[in-house]
């Protein structure tokens, strides 16, 4: 299977092959999810598999990569992304506000990338408890398609350092509001390379993605991979494609976040002006970082489709603000960017309407 390097390919895949998969395996964690005993748990379950199924669709684009490995890669990026959702309403609407919770939570997730592992009780300082095996079953799906993974020890340390880089911003971001940005700071000081190119909020963004775990697990199946190979993904990734995949995340959520008292990173900007200097530089510095990798083509077409996915998201549409930066955000990505986001208005429309005939 060759990997698609033009845009009607890329689109053609991900509406024949991508979605009907994703929502395949998303049907089977959704049918888990509702008999978990705990009422709370599967609230949560349930909600974050029903408003956040397009991480799911967008990180599967990624099992392209993987050729004929492409189902037990999409296997594994649904997993993988369903714990992070998962975790992260759990974390958002948490009736604790102890760091040590959330860590034990978010230790699943490097379980997940570590074949050998054994489980532990993820929800040991959690109040709610019994997800009937529910989080257990996430962690092992992933750890069975790594453990059949050759090149598994050439991505594992990189797979692991984003992985934690993950873990300490879910940390630091649900604990007490008046301790999130002291935490987040001094986060950012442990890593002083990145502070002559970004802010402390701009580098929180960068460690909240999943694209480069996912990048690094498809490309693996490939033959040939090799460690300069995973270096060059992950070098790729981090910071740049990861920080504009989640500062768009963060910007269309403005309003939400406003209204929910949750932190948003874009809120930190000065002005509209100034964020949208960052994010165009973010698109710029995330083109140049794939520039190098081998099917760069399929790297930048990426990049745009981020653009597209996001600012066709109605809540963008919503926000004047929004809309401004993410129509002179469309413009610079060019052709591409705007194919992807006239298809993901679209599609978007086809779904609304398909919902709405559906009710009884």
């Amino acid at each position: 299977m060759k990997v698609p390097a033009r845009l009607t390919t890329l689109i053609t895949k991900i509406f024949l092959q991508v979605r009907p998969r994703v929502h395949h395996y998303l049907d089977g964690w959704r049918r888990f999810a509702e008999a978990i005993p705990d009422t709370e748990l599967r609230r949560q379950a349930l909600m974050s598999i029903t408003t956040k199924a397009f991480h799911c669709e967008g990180g599967s684009i990624y099992a392209l990569l993987a050729g004929p490995h492409f189902d037990e890669t999409l296997r594994f990026i649904i997993a993988y992304q369903t714990i992070s959702d998962y975790l992260d309403n759990l974390c958002d609407r948490s009736t604790s506000l102890n760091p040590e919770d959330f860590r034990m939570l978010h230790r699943s997730m490097l379980h997940a990338l570590t074949p050998a592992s054994s489980l532990d009780d993820y929800y040991a300082l959690h109040r709610e408890q019994n997800d009937g095996g529910y989080l257990a079953a996430l962690v092992t799906t992933c750890q069975e398609v790594l453990g059949n993974l050759s090149a598994y020890p050439l991505i594992a340390p990189f797979l692991h350092s984003l992985a934690g880089h993950y873990r300490e911003l879910q940390v630091h971001k649900h604990v007490r509001k008046d301790q999130r940005v002291r935490r987040l700071n001094q986060m950012f000081l442990n890593h002083p390379e990145y502070q002559t190119q970004m802010t402390w909020y701009e580098f929180s963004a960068c460690t909240g993605s999943t694209l480069g775990i996912f990048c690094l697990t498809a490309s693996a199946f490939q033959r040939n991979f090799d460690r300069d190979r995973a270096e060059r993904i992950a070098s790729a990734y981090f910071p740049w494609v990861q920080g504009l995949h989640i500062l768009l995340d963060y910007l269309i959520d403005q309003e939400e976040d406003r209204h929910g008292g949750d932190l948003n990173f874009c809120s930190f900007y000065p002005d509209a002006k100034e964020m949208e200097r960052r994010l165009k530089h973010f698109c710029i510095r995330a083109d140049e970082s794939v520039s190098d990798l081998p099917d760069a083509p399929f790297h930048r077409l990426i990049n745009r489709g981020l653009l597209g996915i996001y600012l066709a998201d109605p809540k963008a549409r919503r926000q004047k603000e929004v809309r401004e930066i993410g129509r002179s955000l469309i413009v610079q990505g060019g052709a591409a960017a705007v194919f992807f986001f006239t298809h993901c208005l679209i599609y978007r429309w086809i779904s609304e309407k398909r919902h709405r005939q559906e009710r009884p």
